[in-house]
């Protein structure tokens, strides 16, 4: 036996040969089953380049391909009492919240934060899904409450992207009582004399879609973003009966006058612009002047280095 040949050589290309790879390198779409490159993907701002499905996105990297250049001002939000019921199931409250903060990286369910968007300033919050279900409790309230203060401070329009399973049941009749604070924040906007514009992304549902996701001066929707306050499921099981193909779904409320566009995201920032300008009494934005979007796969791979 030779045992250099046979072991040590072995040894030595294996050393050299070994390659981390990393788990995430490569995400399934849901829709249609195709494995997209993640860096593709986030090109693409989490759409199938190949079914064209929305997928998820991050509400930080949203505003990265939302505002001018990517760069934004994150607008500070009173925090609430971290666990007022001392609320346990399976866990505690203060430990699901824990975990939902290091999955996502974020402190809460929404995001917000100011910025230019076509060179017109603009205040923004955005709903996380990753965050236990974009559920809203006190500091989504909070949050919403902070981004009509400031819009109204600044005289500002105020742009809301919803994505939540509804209210926060960890909170109980606290989290409910965000759908008229909320509600309240949103007339307030409105009062100022200021555009209040909702992007319904999948899902939106419950107490938010009851409250200030529904209340938009213009109503946006992702392309098949479910948008409801009951699922089709229980309503089903309900009155019994087969529903429409398709229903809840963008396409069938924007068919119906829930809606008034449902746009592709990659569209979305071109069509706000012109929405945000033409309500604040703006001229047209010249196309060629406008500056780029961020890139949220480049800030991503700088935030990893």
């Amino acid at each position: 036996m030779n045992w250099i040949s046979n072991y040590v050589r072995p040894k030595i290309n294996s050393l050299f040969s070994r390659r981390e790879v990393p788990e995430n390198l490569w995400t399934k779409c849901p829709e249609c089953g195709t494995m997209l490159f993640h860096r593709e993907l986030a090109d693409n701002l989490n759409v199938c380049t190949n079914c064209d499905h929305h997928m998820a996105i991050s509400p930080r990297a949203r505003f990265t391909a939302l505002f001018d250049t990517g760069i934004f001002t994150e607008v500070k939000v009173p925090e609430p009492i971290t666990d007022p019921l001392h609320f346990r199931d399976q866990k505690r409250y203060p430990e699901r919240l824990k975990a939902a903060q290091k999955a996502t990286g974020e402190k809460e369910a929404m995001l917000v934060a100011e910025g230019e968007i076509g060179r017109t300033p603009v205040v923004a919050a955005a709903q996380d899904f990753a965050f236990m279900a974009g559920s809203m409790g006190m500091y989504v309230g909070n949050a919403l409450i902070a981004a009509a203060e400031r819009a109204v401070k600044l005289k500002r329009p105020l742009i809301v992207f919803s994505a939540a399973g509804g209210a926060r049941m960890q909170e109980g009749i606290l989290s409910l009582m965000q759908m008229p604070r909320t509600t309240v924040a949103v007339q307030m906007v409105k009062d100022a004399g200021l555009p209040y514009i909702v992007v319904l992304t999948h899902p939106t549902t419950g107490g938010v879609t009851a409250s200030y996701a529904m209340l938009g001066d213009v109503q946006i929707a992702e392309p098949n973003a479910l948008i409801c306050f009951a699922g089709p499921r229980v309503i089903e099981q309900t009155i019994r009966e087969k529903l429409p193909e398709g229903f809840q779904r963008a396409e069938y409320l924007l068919d119906h006058g829930m809606l008034d566009r449902v746009t592709h995201r990659k569209q979305l920032r071109d069509e706000l612009i012109v929405i945000i300008r033409m309500l604040m009494n703006q001229p047209p934005a010249v196309k060629g002047d406008l500056p780029p979007p961020g890139s949220p796969s480049s800030e991503a791979a700088e935030a990893k280095a």
